[in-house]
């Protein structure tokens, strides 16, 4: 290989060196800021597509331009009832200027760090600023029946007048006018999570239990009054069919003592064949009902049954 072909190569080389430090790709989900010396050179790059810059001179520096989160930390909040919770809390925010992002808050660990400051100032300061019913709910809720005579779910609630969507929004809007000239804007701002402290809930949950106990209790008292009522009302009814039964046996017993007086009456007043006759058949029919063939009797010689025995035999 001669002088001149390894002067090319070098030269080639040396081109294709400079070529891969100056060319660099920007994608879709990226912008960039060109910096010399640190100091930024242009306007940022936002656009996709193969970009140049001045080789070692000149460094680049990638942000992303998709939606990014930010979850904050659960913070000890007192609202302004005096009441201590946990607010939990997260956000979506945007690199909307790149040129000032990089100014204000280099990368994107630095605005991480701003935002929470200022996320988590201005939710200490709306919560704190608001009774724990406006931070927890967001519109009034109409009362409802509980299903005890005269007590109603939900009225004695607290009026809404700003609620927990109201809140978020103030919040987020109030974050932007802070983050105005940081380069980025917050698309979304929400309490994740709202929790009382240890100590607070302890007697919030033993509250709950007591007036469920109540509620129960009032329950219980209502059913055991239906149930006396309902008692009453079958013994009472019970009573009146038991009377009415005996009547009726009574009534109908009368009649048969009747008819049967009248039917041994009549039979007396017939002739004497007729009464011997009739006294015949009535002691036969008292022997079927009392004797069987292994009985054994000891009747006098005055009695009627005797009569007829000897007269059988």
């Amino acid at each position: 290989m001669n002088k001149k072909n390894i002067i090319a190569l070098v030269a080639v080389a040396i081109l294709a060196f400079l070529v891969f430090e100056s060319a660099f790709i920007v994608n879709e989900t990226q912008q960039v800021v060109v910096t010399q010396f640190g100091r930024p050179v242009g306007e940022a790059i936002t656009t996709p597509g193969l970009k140049f810059k001045t080789p070692f001179i000149q460094k680049t520096h990638f942000f992303e331009k998709r939606f990014m989160e930010w979850d904050g930390d659960p913070n000890q909040i007192p609202t302004k009832d005096k009441k201590y919770i946990f607010v939990d809390t997260y956000a979506r925010w945007q690199i909307t200027d790149p040129l000032l992002f990089y100014i204000r808050l280099t990368n994107e660990r630095g605005a991480m760090s701003r935002l929470a400051d200022i996320l988590d100032g201005e939710t200490r300061d709306f919560i704190a600023n608001h009774n724990l019913e406006e931070a927890v709910r967001t519109s009034n809720r109409t009362p409802v029946s509980s299903g005890v005579i005269g007590e109603m779910i939900g009225d004695s609630l607290i009026h809404i007048e700003v609620g927990r969507e109201r809140i978020q929004r103030m919040i987020r809007e109030s974050a932007n006018n802070q983050a105005r000239d940081l380069g980025v804007v917050v698309l979304d701002f929400k309490i994740k999570r709202i929790n009382y402290v240890p100590e607070v809930r302890e007697q919030v949950y033993n509250r709950m239990q007591s007036e469920r106990m109540r509620i129960a209790e009032e329950f219980r008292s209502e059913g055991m009054g239906e149930a006396s009522i309902i008692n009453g009302e079958k013994e009472r009814e019970l009573q009146s069919i038991q009377s009415a039964a005996f009547r009726t046996a009574e009534e109908i017993m009368g009649k048969a003592d009747a008819q049967a007086a009248a039917i041994y009456a009549a039979a007396y007043d017939r002739s004497a064949a007729s009464r011997e006759l009739y006294a015949f058949i009535k002691s036969m029919e008292t022997f079927e009902r009392t004797f069987d063939e292994g009985t054994q009797i000891i009747l006098s010689t005055k009695s009627e049954l005797y009569k007829y025995l000897k007269g059988m035999r």
